[in-house]
């Protein structure tokens, strides 16, 4: 997929990419309402201390944002954190015996699991992973719009993406993907310097290295991620309505972002719906909003008849986009 997306590019205008981005926003909502309530598995869901923290590390958050200035603002979301924290241990709420319980030091061991090809998983998996692509192309989209104003180096996005994937499985770790919730942090901070980036991936390193430095991680309260984390979906929404707002609203593209959001949101959240579906049905069409809302986006616009305006607007792109390719693989070659 990573090789083949500038090819299908063209089929993922702003229209659509803000649709994805839209849809992912939303679809973080949920996530970040349980984060606030302490968690599904906390058994004090729900409770007025969780939502006492949980709005406590919001203000701090968003009062940083917009009244703070240098590394104030920039590390409002760290700084809103590490206050909530401190606020959860006065209130009893942070238990450090995992801490204690955890070892100091455990390597990875090569092909965990072993290797067994099985026909019916491999072809599962790969559709999970082209699905994936096409949502990290939505992530992409939103994080370098929302940070540089440009949108680029998908390609070597998702090429990596599949690469750390083949890599962690070999030692011993679950699939990963483009983790949406990411793409609000660095759309409010601006920060994209890839020394930032490698060393926030170095201390995940560590931490999966070190059981007692991620055991400390893990007693943050789930409330305090709530609290800082809802500001940072909403972001995520607002760049997707930006980019939506960036093609001429006129009744065939509200149909689509309408449409597309309406059927995505939808599904997911009836999951009953799926009931009668086989289970595969369920897993790929079912969990995710982005999935379903990218598809029928995508069908939309190829679909539904385009204005003159647009059709020439489509060509001017798809020459630039053979000329782009032209000259890449002239480098190539060179």
């Amino acid at each position: 997929m990573g090789l083949l997306v500038k090819k299908i590019r063209i089929f993922f205008p702003p229209l659509i990419t803000g649709t994805v981005v839209f849809t992912i926003g939303l679809s973080l909502y949920p996530t970040a309402i349980n984060y606030m309530a302490g968690g599904t598995s906390n058994p004090n869901y729900g409770s007025w201390q969780n939502w006492a923290i949980a709005f406590f590390t919001l203000i701090v958050v968003t009062a940083l944002n917009h009244f703070g200035k240098g590394i104030w603002k920039l590390a409002s979301i760290l700084i809103g954190i590490i206050v909530g924290y401190l606020v959860s241990i006065m209130f009893g709420m942070v238990d450090f015996s995992s801490i204690g319980e955890a070892g100091v030091c455990q390597l990875p061991s090569l092909m965990h699991f072993g290797v067994q090809f099985e026909p019916s998983s491999c072809v599962a998996l790969g559709i999970l992973f082209a699905i994936n692509s096409i949502q990290a192309i939505g992530d992409y989209s939103a994080t370098t719009i929302g940070a540089m104003d440009k949108d680029e180096e998908l390609q070597r996005g998702i090429v990596g993406y599949g690469i750390s994937n083949v890599v962690g499985a070999l030692l011993g770790g679950l699939p990963t993907a483009t983790y949406s919730q990411n793409v609000g942090i660095v759309t409010t901070t601006k920060v994209i310097n890839r020394w930032v980036l490698g060393l926030a991936a170095a201390i995940l390193g560590v931490a999966g290295l070190v059981p007692k430095f991620s055991a400390i991680l893990t007693t943050i309260p789930q409330c305090v991620l709530g609290g800082a984390t809802v500001s940072v979906f909403a972001s995520i929404a607002m760049t997707g309505m930006k980019l939506v707002a960036s093609a001429e609203m006129d009744y065939r593209n509200s149909s689509i972002v309408g449409l597309a959001a309406a059927l995505g949101m939808g599904v997911s959240q009836a999951t009953a719906a799926l009931a009668s579906f086989p289970t595969w049905v369920t897993t790929i069409f079912g969990k995710s909003p982005v999935v379903l809302a990218t598809i029928i986006a995508v069908l939309l616009n190829v679909i539904l008849p385009k204005t003159r305006d647009e059709k020439k607007e489509e060509e001017k792109k798809k020459v630039e986009i053979e000329h782009k390719l032209e000259e890449d693989h002239k480098e190539f070659e060179e």
